[in-house]
């Protein structure tokens, strides 16, 4: 249906990344998401990241949010509601059903009076070291856990897994998403479904980074058409880290190599800043969210 598309979350690090993204989502005239995760935070400093998406978002005439992508505990959520974030992310799939369902509580019961919408994670991504069906089967979303899981936390998004995972080395051998489980649970949940390690990692990005020295081999991403099915099934939220990171390695290794005499910083982000607003234009495409905003 023409009606479905998914919202791009965008992890970001720095101001060209940032950027990136803000750009993209003018020109494609599509709402963006810009996440950041507590080690970007402890990297980039919670008061330099926040006010530097807040004015981007001021700046912007599109819909742009806010996003703490995998929370870890209720400290980190607390600081980032009381920085102005516009959603948060509790992660809690590294503890039982009951302790997930605790946590999670607890912090829309935070979030939800300052307008602040919650995300949680039910399941866990899935590594590549993880080979068998029993391995796989108990990490994975169970439908029926999510609907609970959902109506005792008042939840107001819910990242589940179906097969995916983080980084640039998704898979060993060909990618294998779990559809009808997605299927079952997008039947028994109605909030916004999250599509976490979404990254596509393409083959002209690893290439271009392993022509001036990356060490990238078997790196392997979701299929674009696996992403478009996953958002025919429900996905509304899709984060996108991994893909930004390459873009922006590749094209930084790149003038360095060509431009060894090159040290204004300007002239090597900037292009870097370019390459990963290229990728999150693609995004916007894939996704369907471009002309949305």
């Amino acid at each position: 249906m023409d009606k479905e598309y998914a919202v791009g979350a965008y992890n970001i690090n720095n101001l060209e990344a940032l950027l990136a993204v803000s750009e993209a989502a003018v020109e494609e005239k599509s709402p963006a998401i810009v996440a950041v995760t507590p080690s970007a935070i402890k990297y980039g400093g919670l008061a330099y990241l926040s006010n530097l998406v807040k004015t981007a978002a001021e700046s912007v005439p599109i819909p742009m949010s806010l996003h703490l992508d995998h929370g870890e505990d209720f400290e980190v959520v607390s600081k980032c509601v009381s920085a102005g974030f516009t959603s948060v992310m509790i992660d809690g799939s590294h503890l039982d059903f009951e302790g997930n369902i605790a946590l999670t509580r607890k912090v829309v019961e935070l979030a939800h009076p300052k307008g602040v919408s919650v995300e949680a994670e039910l399941g866990r991504l899935a590594g590549v070291e993880e080979k068998t069906v029993e391995e796989k089967e108990a990490i994975l979303t169970d439908p029926a856990a999510a609907a609970e899981f959902v109506k005792r936390t008042s939840v107001d998004a819910l990242a589940v897994a179906v097969g995916t995972s983080h980084g640039a080395y998704k898979f060993k051998g060909e990618a294998k998403l779990d559809f009808e489980r997605l299927k079952a649970i997008r039947e028994k949940v109605h909030i916004p479904l999250v599509l976490h390690g979404a990254s596509s990692v393409p083959a002209w990005i690893i290439e271009k980074a392993t022509k001036y020295g990356a060490e990238l081999g078997g790196a392997k991403g979701i299929p674009e058409e696996h992403i478009k099915k996953a958002i025919s099934l429900g996905i509304a939220k899709i984060n996108i880290d991994t893909d930004l990171r390459l873009a922006f390695t590749a094209t930084v290794r790149k003038i360095l190599a060509n431009s060894p005499k090159e040290y204004d910083p300007r002239k090597i982000l900037g292009p870097a800043k370019d390459a990963m607003k290229e990728v999150v234009k693609g995004k916007m495409h894939l996704f369907g969210s471009s002309g949305k905003a």
